[in-house]
């Protein structure tokens, strides 16, 4: 037991006739000191373990080395679905990769709403993108390709709220892309077509 005393050993001597009080001496028990600080080195140590820091995965794509880096990064246009960030939180979005400026593509507009929004549009790319695996016209390793690409009227919040969409829907593959002045001609040529929901 570990003890502290706290006792004097000297004092002042006094005169005969003077009667000596006998002095107690003070013992401080510090084993429950010990105690504590065992039970705080605990306590720091658990909490330390829980808060882990929290990062977004990357998924990094596969190594064939087979395939030249054009193969590696080339977009089937089946498996591949745009979405365009506007202003008012509105999403525009169509399937393929619009890279044929001759012929625009079917671009439609929804929300980042429950019901009939974009993540109901994601649902259906990937039920069709395992259709076309199941038929043969896309290979097992071709996966849902989403491209993001935010207009310069859109917010932060809507690319988190799309970015949250990616983990929900488990999308593997996705990227941030920048806006093409064709996307940004579409957009506004699907405004002027529904003057109402500018």
């Amino acid at each position: 037991m570990a003890e502290l005393d706290t006792s004097s050993s000297g004092g002042h001597k006094k005169g005969p006739g003077v009667k000596k009080s006998k002095k107690l001496s003070t013992r401080i028990d510090l084993t429950p000191m010990v105690d504590l600080g065992f039970l705080l080195i605990t306590f720091f140590i658990y909490t330390t373990t829980m808060a882990k820091p929290k990062t977004m995965e990357i998924n990094m794509p596969y190594n064939d080395k087979n395939l030249t880096i054009e193969e590696k990064n080339k977009v089937k246009k089946s498996a591949a679905l745009t979405v365009l960030l506007s202003r008012n939180h509105r999403v525009y979005y169509y399937e393929g990769i619009g890279d044929d400026p001759e012929h625009a593509p079917d671009i439609q507009v929804t929300t980042f709403s429950s019901t009939k929004g974009i993540r109901d549009e994601i649902i259906a790319k990937k039920k069709k993108v395992d259709g076309l695996k199941k038929t043969g016209e896309l290979g097992e390793k071709d996966e849902t390709t989403i491209l993001i690409k935010a207009d310069t009227t859109s917010t932060y919040s809507d690319l988190v709220n799309i970015l949250d969409e990616m983990n929900i829907n488990d999308i593997k593959v996705y990227a941030i892309v920048d806006i093409s002045d064709l996307e940004q001609g579409w957009i506004k040529a699907t405004e002027d077509a529904n003057p109402g929901k500018k």
